[in-house]
């Protein structure tokens, strides 16, 4: 159990090496402000017990600066620990999207969008926890017990055993116990808040479908239904904090009778130490609460983790080959399937692309006309057979690498909510404004964007929102010309186009492709493309084709 809950936490903490030093001063200051903290509740006592009995008349020096080092350090604790946190978040989230990038782009469309969300927002917000509210106080706590035990057992033994069991039950037990038993109901409530936010997208996504079949009230039962999940698990943890708050409360209760009735020293000491079990007890109070916090990170972190360092679909050999100079596409006796139990895709498929040639595959929907394109792109791996890339098996070959080489225009290629340029500038990062407007008007869009009032800075809106089916389609085709890869995969790209676009659409193609390995894989033809070779694909093999 104990590695069941600390080993993601230890994990991420790992991720932050980085932020050590910035994590390192937030903390000095941390347990510098609660060291002044503590300074100024036992000047106070010891100044308020002395007035008491007439000892005193003018407030201590001392009191004066403890108590103006208690604000500045809380100041800058706030400050430097926060910053701290954000970095450390920051850092984890690029750490994750890296990840997750890597090990997901063969399994794109298995993982849900509102899945990924819960873990990319979610979970890992959760982890903000870890240092703000269980490390530092943690820390603090371990520096506390020395402090008690001076101050209480230079006098008495028997209170400061005492005490310092107490002190022991809420700083450490508590939060512990806390953490081992929030966890389960913490993964719960992560389980819970991913599979809401799936429900809610799909619903927003499907809203048109939702209304004219008019299942409205459908689909919000079943949102209402993943709500009540999420708020079951959310009222438990909640409970569970309250509940050990209230032991904690009952213990600091106890620290303070063990020190006015069993604690036989003079007046004034006991008032210190009455003021120093107070502080300390304050300092450590939120710790069982932050023990739930810790089981709800230590859950958060295991869900992170697991998208972020999931094995990628196809492992890179440990000494890859060198690329090959030709970009000659071949596929040799392939045999394939995405699921061990499922069905062939491909059975003893064979498929010679030449290099600058341009060839097309026909078939029905479902016939494993994109798992091509998947397979070629090292997104899978196939079971029988080889594929080879300029007469290099590409299995050798590192997967960046041949990705390099092939650019791909699918059937529901994303555009980005942000701008045409940077839209554009992920086919080729390094491309300049001359480069950007050629690939337009290869695309035949340039007038288009010409005619906005920002030009490339014109946002696109989400999805592509801003701009029609086919002008959309040619935006994505602007961006693969872009790019510098001599093969071109085009996974049905005149989808969701009308007659008369996609003729047009297709015309571009015949005359911007020029000199490029092209694979289309399309459902049908409408007459206009240029083609060297017509192959269709059913039942798993290929067969020459005529138009």
């Amino acid at each position: 159990m104990r590695d069941v809950v600390f080993a993601p936490l230890l994990r991420v903490i790992l991720i932050w090496r980085r932020q050590a030093p910035a994590i390192a001063f937030g903390a000095l200051v941390a347990l510098a402000s609660l060291a002044s903290g503590v300074a100024l509740m036992a000047g106070a006592g010891h100044y308020i017990a002395a007035s008491a009995i007439g000892l005193a008349v003018v407030v201590p020096v001392v009191l004066e600066v403890t108590g103006v080092a208690r604000v500045v350090l809380r100041y800058l604790e706030r400050l430097t620990t926060h910053d701290a946190t954000f970095r450390a978040l920051a850092a984890l989230r690029l750490w994750f999207y890296r990840g997750f990038a890597r090990s997901a782009a063969g399994g794109l469309g298995f993982r849900r969008s509102g899945d990924v969300l819960a873990r990319l927002v979610n979970d890992i917000e959760a982890l903000d926890g870890v240092l703000l509210r269980l490390l530092i106080p943690l820390l603090g706590a371990v520096m506390l017990v020395p402090a008690l035990l001076v101050v209480i057992g230079h006098d008495d033994d028997a209170a400061a055993v005492l005490v310092l069991a107490l002190f022991a039950i809420v700083a450490f037990v508590m939060p512990w116990r806390a953490m081992v038993a929030a966890r389960a109901a913490a993964a719960d409530e992560t389980e819970a808040g991913g599979a809401l936010r799936v429900a809610v997208l799909d619903t927003l996504t499907g809203l048109r479908e939702i209304k004219v079949y008019e299942a409205e009230g459908r689909m919000l039962a079943g949102v209402q239904w993943q709500e009540s999940r999420l708020f079951r698990a959310e009222r438990d943890l909640a409970a569970r904090g309250a509940a050990l708050q209230g032991l904690a409360f009952l213990a600091t209760q106890g620290a303070l009778l063990a020190v006015l009735l069993i604690h036989g020293a003079h007046p004034l000491a006991v008032v210190v130490a009455v003021f120093v079990v107070v502080a300390a007890f304050e300092a450590v109070g939120g710790m069982p609460r932050a023990g739930v916090i810790a089981g709800r990170a230590s859950a958060a972190a295991t869900r992170v983790l697991e998208a972020a360092e999931a094995a990628p679909p196809v492992r890179d050999p440990e000494r890859p080959a060198p690329m090959p100079a030709g970009n000659a596409l071949a596929f040799e006796h392939v045999g394939f399937r995405w699921t061990p139990e499922g069905q062939a895709v491909f059975d003893d498929l064979s498929l010679d692309v030449p290099a600058g040639s341009r060839v097309a595959v026909l078939g029905p929907s479902g016939a494993g006309k994109s798992t091509l394109a998947a397979l070629a792109l090292k997104l899978a791996a196939p079971e029988q057979g080889r594929i080879r890339l300029g007469g290099t098996d590409i299995g050798t070959l590192r997967a960046a690498d041949v990705r390099a080489r092939i650019a791909w225009l699918s059937q529901a290629t994303h555009l980005f909510a942000d701008t045409i340029r940077n839209n554009l500038l992920i086919g080729r990062d390094d491309a300049d404004d001359e480069a950007l407007w050629a690939a337009l008007e290869a695309a035949r869009i340039a007038d288009v964007v010409r005619a906005l009032p920002d030009g490339l800075e014109t946002w696109v809106g989400e999805q592509g929102s801003q701009f029609s089916g086919g002008q959309g389609r040619r935006l994505a085709l602007a961006r693969v010309l872009l790019s510098p890869a001599p093969i071109l995969i085009l996974d049905e790209p005149c989808s969701g186009l009308d007659l008369e676009t996609e003729r047009a659409f297709l015309a571009t193609l015949n005359n911007t492709l020029d000199g490029r390995t092209v694979l289309m894989i399309t459902h049908r033809l409408t007459g206009v493309e240029k083609l060297d070779r017509i192959y269709r694909l059913q039942n798993g093999k290929l067969t020459v084709a005529t138009r």
